[in-house]
Formats: C-alpha cells, structure tokens, sequence
C-alpha cells in the first residue's frame, strides 16, 4: 500500500516499494498531477543521490497545454497556405 505524504501546498509525495526487476508503478494521483498518461516517454535521471522522473512532452501536449508563446488566426495560416500553393503552382 502506498503512503501519501503531503510537503508543501504545491507538491505530493507517496512512498511506494520497488517490485520485481526495479519495476517502479507511478502513482495515479502523481501521474495525473503532472499529466503523464499510459505509453508516454519519460526521462529518468540520476541527481546526486536522487531518482527524478520527468515527462517527456510531444509537440501535441504543448500545443495543448504548454505555455503560449505566440498567437496565430485560422485566416492567417489559410493565408500563408494559399502564398505557398501559389509558389509551388509556378514551379
């Protein structure tokens, strides 16, 4: 059984055991708490005497969920669509 600890109002610690072969299960309620779903690539690394694991984000969850650095209209990517088109018709 795991144990949930809380440490800070951001952060959520479960001591869980390591099974057979170091096989380590992710905890639902960490994975949901930072967005890591069945299938998806991890990175793990060793920090001093730490194991952090972090998600490794695909161009989809950024799209979706990751900060916003520039805004684009539907009109504007019609648009630079058509200008391609364009280029590639003369050729």
């Amino acid at each position: 059984m795991d144990t949930i600890i809380l440490v800070e109002p951001m952060s959520l610690v479960i001591e869980s055991k390591v099974g057979r072969k170091r096989v380590i299960v992710i905890p639902k309620a960490i994975a949901e708490a930072v967005k890591i779903r069945e299938g998806q690539k991890i990175r793990i690394m060793a920090v001093e005497d730490k194991i952090v694991i972090e998600p490794v984000r695909d161009a989809i969850w950024l799209a979706l969920y990751g900060e916003k650095i520039g805004r684009i209209l539907p009109e504007e990517i019609e648009e630079e669509s058509m200008r391609e088109q364009e280029k590639l018709a003369e050729k």
